[in-house]
């Protein structure tokens, strides 16, 4: 009775969120309500949103070059070889492993993931930093691919995968980065800008080339998912649905690409697309700047964003960090903190 009285009360705000960004089947009556997705209320959602997302990247296209559109247009992501020239590369990298800062660790199974925020402290220490942030193909592409013209959201990323656990005692398998998904129901966008060679055994960031498109097949199989999710694994349950083998053969999507490239690599890519994280046969590090970008897609329009103002965007993931830090208790907080690392550090914390 208790849950029925809540969920009437708050009817209002759940239907006010359908045209939000929300995705959670588990949390949400509204959007895990198997009734309304077999009327297509989910299918109804992704439409709209790549409609949307389409209107938004037109009016953004002098951003980008013809070649990136085609090959966004055609694959889902960009792949750009020596994006940095090579002697502001190799002061980037320099500066950063020369560097030891604050860093928070997330771990998910036997993989830890280690941010580290761009502050003005590692901005002042590594300059090439903010000439990167600042960098016009850097930002274009990004907001084109997201198809908002706002503020990435950026850090400087550690990926250690098949790390030992506390004390060195085997760590739990179970990565759930390692198996191919969707962020969301929405565009989105995700940025990496790796720092050393990626070889193919260790870790490197696969993707499904053309899986970003909202074809017939897609859209059946969107339904069939919002049907099972809320009862799903919880990643999918909470609308970051994963895909099989199976599933990519009934929609006549070809199998993931592996990216292992060298190092100085820009990839950018619409996490719509099924993605992963490839396997590592050994302990291994991958150190990338990483950036993502993922708004309100039912805005037909950007709205001003303050996200890029100095004084915000240097400042917001440490501001961000410490409100969960304060409200973990009630909203939980994975990213806990790591003491002062570099970058390249190898050692879990």
């Amino acid at each position: 009775m208790t849950g029925l009285l809540r969920t009437i009360l708050l009817f209002p705000w759940w239907t006010a969120t359908l045209a939000t960004g929300a995705k959670s089947f588990a949390d949400h009556p509204l959007i895990g309500s198997r009734r309304l997705n077999e009327a297509g209320l989910h299918v109804a959602r992704v439409r709209a949103a790549q409609a949307l997302a389409r209107r938004r990247r037109a009016a953004m296209s002098a951003q980008v070059r013809p070649d990136d559109r085609a090959a966004f247009d055609r694959d889902g992501f960009v792949v750009r070889r020596n994006f940095l020239p090579a002697p502001m590369f190799a002061r980037l990298r320099d500066g950063l492993e020369a560097w030891r800062g604050p860093a928070r660790d997330m771990r998910q199974g036997d993989a830890v993931t280690r941010r580290f925020a761009l502050d003005p402290a590692i901005l002042a220490a590594v300059p090439e930093l903010r000439a990167l942030l600042r960098h016009p193909e850097w930002q274009g592409l990004i907001r084109y691919v997201s198809s908002f013209d706002a503020e990435p959201v950026c850090y400087v990323q550690t990926i250690l995968a098949r790390c030992a656990g506390a004390e060195g005692a085997p760590a739990p398998r179970g990565d759930p980065q390692l198996r191919l998904h969707a962020d969301a129901f929405q565009p989105s966008a995700k940025a990496w800008l790796f720092l050393d060679d990626v070889p193919e055994d260790e870790g490197p960031l696969t993707y499904v080339p053309g899986s970003h498109r909202p074809t017939a097949e897609r859209l059946a199989w969107e339904k069939r998912m919002s049907l099972a999710a809320r009862g799903a694994e919880r990643l999918t349950a909470r609308g970051s649905f994963r895909v099989s083998e199976e599933d990519l053969f009934e929609m006549r999507l070809p199998p993931a690409r592996r990216f292992a490239v060298p190092a100085n690599t820009l990839v950018v890519a619409d996490t719509f697309g099924f993605h992963a994280r490839g396997p590592s046969v050994r302990p291994s590090r991958r150190t990338e700047i990483w950036a993502y970008s993922r708004r309100n897609p039912f805005l037909p329009f950007a709205l001003p964003d303050p996200g890029g103002l100095a004084a915000i965007r240097e400042r917001r993931v440490t501001a961000y960090w410490k409100g969960r830090d304060v409200l973990a208790r009630w909203i939980g907080q994975p990213w806990r903190p790591a003491g002062a690392r570099s970058p390249f550090d190898m050692e879990p914390s």
